[in-house]
C-alpha cells in the first residue's frame, strides 16, 4: 500500500518510515491542519489559476502570509490580487521566491515539471501540494460533499451554497465561479462541513490523478458524464473510467447521488453496493409562464431566476444533496427563489423590451446543446443568435471536433468562431471553415476566424425579437461583451 506523506513528493516504502507515519496519525491527526496555520508562509506556483487565485486570497484573509508567481495572469483574477496586494510583480518565474523560510508551497496545474520555483521547492524540501491536496489537508476532519460531472457541476455547487447561506449554516466551500453575496469563491474556517466543486481534470504536472478522487468525499454527486478533456482523456471509455473510480470512492455509509436521466451517469452509479445510498434524481416538474420559470411543488408553484431542462436537473440535484445535509423541501424552496445563477453560467448582460443578450461558460457539446435548446424554450417568441469560441483543446482536435454534431439545432443562427493561432499554440492541427462546418452538421452555420469580422457582423443584425447567447471558456480574444451589448440594444 502506498501512503501519501505530507510532503506528498517525498514518498517512502520502507516499514520504518511507514510505522512512524501510521504512528504520526494516530497520535496528530490534525498535524498536517495545525502546521498550515496564522502566520504561516505559503508560496503559489502559477497563482493567476481561478481557483489558485481564490484559494490564496482566502488564506491571506486567514492571516497565512502569501505570495505567488505565474508567467500570465488575466481577469478577474488579476485585480482582485491586486487589490490584496497580491499581485505578483513583476510577472514571470523567479526561483529567489521559493526559500526555506516557507512552510508550504502550493503548485497549479499551469505551472510545467521544469518550472525553476518547483525545481527550487523540491531542491529544498519543501512540502509542495497540489491545491485539491492541501483543500483535503485542511478539511480531513469535515463533512465532505463533492459535485461532480461533465456539465452542471458549477451551478449545483453554487445552488446548495446560495441555500445554506440562506439559512445561516456554518459551512466552507470551493466553487469555480463566482456567485452573488458570496465574498470570494473559497472559504476554509472551522466550519463542520465543506461543499467542493469536484473537477475531473488531472490535479497538476506531478500528478495524472483526478482533482475530484483527492477529496475523498462522503457525499458525491454526479450531474452527467459527456467526453472531454481529449488532451488527456484520448478515448471516451478513459474518460469515463475516471468518473467509474470517483463512484467506487464513496465510502461505507457514504451516499451518491446521480442524474438518473444521465445514461452514462446511471451505469457508473448503480453498482451494487450496500453499503452505499445511492439516490437517483429527475428533471424537477416545472412550467413556464410569461417567460418565468416556476418548480412545480406541492406547496404550489415556485418562481426561480434560472431555466432550462438541465437547470432543472441542476434544482434536483441540489435538492437532494441538501436533504443529506438536513434542510427540508420548504427551506429549500423558500431559499431558492433568490438564485440567480452563477457567474457566467447563462448569464443575463443586458435586455429590452425584445432583446436579450446572454454569456455561458459553455464549450463542451453536451453544455452547447442545454444551454441553446434553455433559451429557445424560455424565449419562444424570439428567433436566437448563438455564437460559440472553440477555445479548448478539445474543442480544436479534429479528433474531437464530429462530436459537436447536431449540437446547435435550438439556434436559429448558428455561428462559431475560432483562432487559428491559438490552434498553433496547442501544437494542433490546423482546421479550415469547411471542416467546422461539417461537422457541426448545421446548414446555416457561420464561421469565422476573424474577431472583427465576428463583431461587424453581430452588430449589422437586425436585432428585433432575437436574442444573442455568447458562449466560451474563453474570452472571444479580447472582445468586450458589454461593449458590444450596449451597442446592440442601443441600435434597436
Amino acid at each position: 500500500m502506498q501512503f501519501t506523506y505530507p510532503h506528498p513528493y517525498a514518498q517512502h516504502s520502507d516499514q520504518l518510515g511507514l510505522a512512524l507515519y501510521e504512528f504520526i496519525l494516530i497520535l496528530k491527526p490534525n498535524l498536517i491542519i495545525r502546521m498550515i496555520a496564522q502566520g504561516s508562509k505559503v508560496h503559489f506556483i502559477a497563482i493567476g489559476g481561478s481557483v489558485m487565485h481564490s484559494l490564496a486570497l482566502a488564506l491571506h484573509e486567514n492571516g497565512l502570509v502569501i505570495t505567488g508567481s505565474d508567467d500570465m495572469i488575466f481577469e478577474p483574477s488579476k485585480s482582485r490580487l491586486a487589490a490584496e496586494g497580491l499581485l505578483p510583480d513583476p510577472i514571470g518565474w523567479n526561483a529567489e521566491k521559493v526559500h526555506e523560510g516557507l512552510d508550504a508551497v502550493i503548485l497549479g496545474m499551469h505551472a510545467k515539471e521544469n518550472n525553476p520555483e518547483l525545481l527550487r521547492a523540491r531542491e529544498l524540501g519543501l512540502p509542495v501540494y497540489s491545491y485539491p491536496d492541501f483543500i483535503y489537508q485542511q478539511s480531513r476532519n469535515k463533512q465532505r460533499i463533492v459535485i461532480a460531472g461533465s456539465h452542471g457541476k458549477t451551478t449545483i455547487t453554487s445552488m446548495i451554497i446560495h441555500v445554506l447561506q440562506q439559512m445561516q449554516r456554518e459551512f466552507d466551500y470551493v466553487v469555480g465561479a463566482q456567485l452573488k453575496g458570496v465574498h470570494n469563491t473559497v472559504k476554509l474556517s472551522d466550519a463542520p462541513i465543506i461543499v467542493i466543486e469536484g473537477d475531473e481534470y488531472l490535479t497538476s504536472i506531478l500528478d495524472k490523478t483526478p482533482k475530484f478522487l483527492k477529496y475523498q468525499h462522503h457525499i458525491g454527486l454526479v450531474s452527467g458524464v459527456a467526453w472531454d478533456h481529449i488532451n488527456v482523456f484520448p478515448t471516451i471509455d478513459e474518460y469515463v473510467r475516471q468518473f467509474d473510480l470517483f463512484a467506487d470512492a464513496t465510502p461505507k455509509a457514504g451516499s451518491l447521488i446521480y442524474c438518473e436521466e444521465d445514461d452514462l451517469a446511471t451505469v457508473i452509479c448503480v453498482k451494487e453496493r450496500e453499503d452505499v445510498s445511492r439516490i437517483p434524481y429527475q428533471e424537477h416538474s416545472s412550467i413556464i409562464e410569461d417567460g418565468v420559470t416556476y418548480l412545480k411543488t406541492d406547496q404550489g408553484p415556485v418562481p426561480v431566476k434560472v431555466f432550462g431542462r438541465h437547470n432543472m436537473q441542476n434544482f434536483s440535484g441540489a435538492l437532494e444533496v441538501l436533504k443529506k445535509l438536513g434542510v427540508t423541501e420548504t427551506q429549500f424552496y423558500n431559499a431558492i427563489q433568490s438564485f440567480e445563477g452563477a457567474a457566467n453560467r447563462l448569464e443575463l448582460v443586458k435586455s429590452s423590451n425584445g432583446t436579450a443578450i446572454f454569456k455561458d461558460y459553455a464549450h463542451a457539446p453536451s453544455k452547447l446543446a442545454a444551454t441553446t435548446k434553455a433559451l429557445k424554450e424560455q424565449f419562444q417568441e424570439r428567433s436566437l443568435v448563438a455564437c460559440i469560441e472553440l477555445h479548448t483543446y478539445s474543442s480544436l482536435n479534429k479528433k474531437f471536433l464530429g462530436q459537436y454534431s447536431d449540437s446547435f439545432q435550438s439556434a436559429d443562427l448558428p455561428i462559431v468562431y475560432y483562432n487559428p493561432q491559438i490552434i498553433a499554440h496547442k501544437n494542433l492541427e490546423p482546421i479550415t471553415k469547411e471542416e467546422i462546418r461539417k461537422a457541426f452538421n448545421h446548414v446555416d452555420l457561420q464561421v469565422f476566424n476573424d474577431i472583427n469580422e465576428l463583431e461587424h457582423f453581430l452588430l449589422k443584425q437586425d436585432w428585433e425579437t432575437k436574442n444573442l447567447l455568447l458562449m466560451s471558456s474563453g474570452n472571444f480574444d479580447g472582445l468586450s461583451i458589454k461593449v458590444l451589448s450596449d451597442a446592440i440594444i442601443q441600435d434597436q
